[in-house]
């Protein structure tokens, strides 16, 4: 009698023990060899028996129909059947004599009505078994949820831990989430400048493309990361580290109404929103006016002035162009002079070459001691199995080595991941002030000068036709040395404070 062997892996299995199809194979040519059975051809599936629809099944199948083998070896009747459809067929082609046998190393069958009638209830508790398994996962996930664990896929900035069967910080992507939300939150940037911003770190499609502006929102506006879990229409309260602050999270939602609200009129005013009245500090609007002449021609002009909504406002207007003015000097102040940054790029490749050396070096030595703990492990091991010590022993003391090897990985990925923590915000810094000069001598950049001045200041009040900006850090020590000053002599102390504050 010819037999077709038949092995099966779904790629969804949740029964860890049923073994790889490599392994079905290696175990089902011992069983043939063993049993003295003449196996045609060995086919070999990757697919769920759930639902009916597998090709390669159908395939044995139809050999079956066609006298090319009379019988079927497989690891077990839930390698062939978890519907009752396909279990129907096999049982059909056994009545109707074309399938004369069945082998599984894994349970008995014989073709009589009680080897059949036993091979029902094997198929039948397979797809009890499928029926049951979707309750039991929701189950389990209700319970998750619960107690505060996210049971599904881990948003961007987590990763899920097959260990702990929870979602772990991704401290990579996690920061750069959070400059993201900050990128956001700091300037007029869209969605599509996010998404392009999160390529350029590796957050990308499954395309290899920048993801798609509503992905860029559904992050931005994900309460996961304050800690509160929806799923299935309810929310939960999460366990889960957090890397976004709850002040952050609501400027950005702000920011997200600001970019979908509808503009009114049309106009897009670049200076909007960007300083508070000196001396009410009530908030500076802007409005347009349009002067229409004798001949038929017109002309627009855009002010700048307090709401005077909070009291009573002595304060005047201040015309658009008078206000870039007093911006683009206001970035020119602060602009770093080409010989600056190109010896502060170079002061950081140094100090990344000198921290990555120590890293490799740190990391070396902690190998080290991972081998060692391997030595102890397999001796520990060797004494166990020449009964030098007992169970017990063995258990515990395998458990101290493995916790030490566990908190050594632990910081072998610390020391991977962290790096130059400072190294990132100092070149960004650096680019940001190289580029104030370009973009305060540029023209027609009125929102690129709006956001360059949300960069470099914050808290700008408008008295008396003045714009006063609080510098930020870093540029504020910029601020503090004159233009004329900026040379090679004051290079060396500038750059070591304005590092201090960056930093």
């Amino acid at each position: 009698m010819k037999y077709i062997a038949y092995c099966r892996k779904s790629t969804d299995e949740k029964d860890k023990q049923v073994l790889s199809i490599d392994q079905q194979v290696a175990e089902l040519k011992e069983f043939a060899i063993r049993e003295r059975l003449e196996v045609t051809e060995f086919i070999t599936e990757a697919k769920t028996a759930k639902i009916p629809g597998r090709e390669q099944f159908a395939e044995v199948l139809r050999r079956i129909e066609k006298g090319e083998a009379q019988g079927i070896v497989s690891w077990h009747p839930d390698r062939l059947a978890r519907n009752s459809i396909d279990g129907g067929r096999i049982i059909y082609l056994i009545d109707t004599g074309k399938l004369l046998d069945l082998k599984f190393p894994q349970f008995w069958f014989d073709n009589t009505p009680q080897g059949k009638f036993m091979l029902n209830i094997a198929f039948g508790q397979s797809k009890y078994y499928v029926d049951n398994l979707s309750e039991n996962v929701k189950r389990g996930m209700r319970h998750k949820l619960r107690i505060g664990i996210w049971p599904s896929k881990a948003p961007v900035g987590y990763i899920n831990d097959s260990r702990t069967k929870n979602i772990q910080l991704d401290s990579e992507r996690a920061r750069i989430i959070k400059k993201a939300f900050e990128t956001f939150t700091e300037g007029r940037k869209s969605f599509t400048e996010i998404a392009l911003y999160l390529f350029k770190f590796g957050i990308k499609s499954a395309s290899n493309k920048p993801i798609k502006p509503d992905e860029v929102r559904r992050i931005l506006t994900n309460k996961f990361y304050i800690g509160i879990m929806k799923y299935g229409g309810e929310y939960y309260q999460g366990v889960h580290k957090l890397f976004i602050s709850k002040q952050l999270f609501d400027e950005a939602q702000k920011q997200v109404i600001r970019i979908e609200r509808p503009r009114r009129n049309g106009h897009d005013f670049a200076f909007a929103g960007l300083a508070r009245c000196g001396e009410c500090n009530a908030t500076i609007t802007a409005e347009q006016h349009i002067k229409k002449y004798k001949n038929g021609g017109s002309q627009t002009f855009i002010y700048y002035r307090c709401t005077k909504k909070l009291k009573p406002c002595d304060q005047k207007y201040i015309p658009e162009p008078e206000m870039e003015t007093q911006l683009r000097k206001i970035i020119d102040d602060v602009a770093l002079p080409h010989q600056w940054a190109n010896d502060w790029y170079k002061w950081m490749d140094e100090d990344e070459k000198e921290e990555q050396s120590l890293a490799e070096e740190n990391i070396s030595k902690l190998k080290s001691e991972i081998e060692t703990l391997d030595r102890k492990l397999n001796l520990l091991l060797d004494s166990y199995l020449d009964q030098v010590i007992d169970s017990e022993t063995y258990k515990i003391k395998k458990n101290e080595l493995f916790e030490e090897k566990l908190k050594i990985n632990e910081e072998i990925t610390k020391i991977q991941t962290s790096g130059s923590n400072w190294l990132e915000p100092m070149k960004e810094w650096v680019g940001s002030a190289l580029s104030c000069a370009k973009i305060a001598r540029a023209k027609n950049t009125s929102h690129d000068l709006a956001i360059m001045a949300k960069t470099v200041g914050s808290n700008f009040f408008l008295t008396n036709r003045q714009l006063v900006p609080t510098y930020n850090l870093g540029f504020a020590t910029l601020r503090a040395t004159p233009s004329a000053q900026r040379n090679s002599e004051t290079l060396a102390s500038k750059s070591q404070s304005v590092n201090r504050l960056v930093s």
